[in-house]
């Protein structure tokens, strides 16, 4: 029998195919429909101390071969979702969850974790170090001394299941220089990667979204071969211990196996998704088990960093 099923710390998923935040999980609503899907899990939308209306729109477009957006990082504030995934961890047979969140600075930040390390909630926090599309403020985990800050600092606090989303780093030096960092602290997990920051699209002479006169996050197609080398790239470099979700440009089977392949424990699916919807967690889940069983494999790890060089 085919399995999909993979793990994460102590954390196992019946299905290694999730949500990638800021896709189908504004609310409850969205967040239950991807959870009664075949997905093994979902994270939620990242939650911001305050909610947050977000950028104005247009600021979303499918395009060619993905999408562009500026959300802004609209949502309903953590404690939205914290009492959503708390409610639903106590749910018999629940799945496990991923709860998304960043501050709009680095005391915001300590404040979310901490109130999370006191709450009863006990699954997966993704520390969201990667949004390229709020107006002044930097993708942080471009920054290394601030992100060893913020690790350090909440490493000292923080003792539950912590993983961190990461922006596409494009240079060997700077993978290099990443993964010395994050080896130093007790991570679950790595994601990569947010979508590819301030590109430009254009239609008709004029761009396709409002914010920042047309500048924002690319998905899809455009960002697949630099999400496979990001993950790659630190399948090579971090403790084993440190697992990776993978995430860019997955809309089929064979997507999802290229992920695998280059070290991916789990991956999320943002594009596509928000075109197809969550019946394409069933869709993408056949295709793959497809692939396995035509190349004689049972389980992910039979594949999983198994990436061939040409020598």
């Amino acid at each position: 029998m085919v399995s999909t099923a993979t793990q994460i710390g102590d954390f196992t998923f019946d299905n290694c195919l999730m949500n990638a935040a800021g896709v189908y999980c504004m609310t409850k609503e969205e967040l239950a429909k991807i959870d009664q899907s075949a997905a093994g899990s979902f994270v939620t939308k990242t939650g911001t101390l305050e909610p947050r209306l977000g950028n104005p729109e247009p600021r979303y477009a499918d395009i060619p071969l993905g999408s562009i957006n500026s959300m802004g990082l609209p949502n309903k504030g953590f404690t939205y979702y914290l009492d959503y995934v708390i409610k639903l961890q106590n749910q018999p047979g629940s799945k496990n969850h991923f709860l998304s969140v960043v501050g709009m600075s680095q005391e915001e930040t300590h404040a979310i974790l901490k109130s999370i390390q006191a709450s009863n909630y006990q699954g997966m926090v993704e520390l969201n170090l990667s949004c390229p599309n709020v107006p002044g403020k930097p993708q942080i985990a471009y920054d290394f001394e601030a992100t060893e800050q913020i690790l350090a600092k909440a490493f000292s606090y923080y003792t539950k299941p912590l993983g961190i989303k990461l922006p596409p780093y494009f240079d060997i030096a700077h993978f290099d220089q990443a993964a010395a960092i994050f080896n130093k602290f007790p991570l679950a997990f790595v994601n990569c990667v947010n979508s590819i920051g301030n590109g430009l699209f254009i239609q008709d002479e004029t761009v396709v979204i409002k914010p920042k006169n047309g500048f924002g996050g690319l998905g899809g197609d455009y960002i697949k071969p630099t999400a496979l080398a990001n993950v790659h790239a630190f399948y090579q470099r971090l403790n084993p211990s440190i697992k990776i979700i993978g995430t860019g440009g997955v809309k089929s089977g064979r997507d999802a196996f290229e992920h695998i392949l280059c070290g991916a424990s789990m991956i999320q699916i943002g594009t596509a998704l928000h075109q197809e919807g969550p019946a394409i967690f069933e869709r993408i889940t056949k295709e793959l088990k497809t692939i396995m069983t035509q190349k004689g494999y049972d389980k992910l790890e039979d594949f999983q960093g198994q990436l061939n060089y040409i020598v």
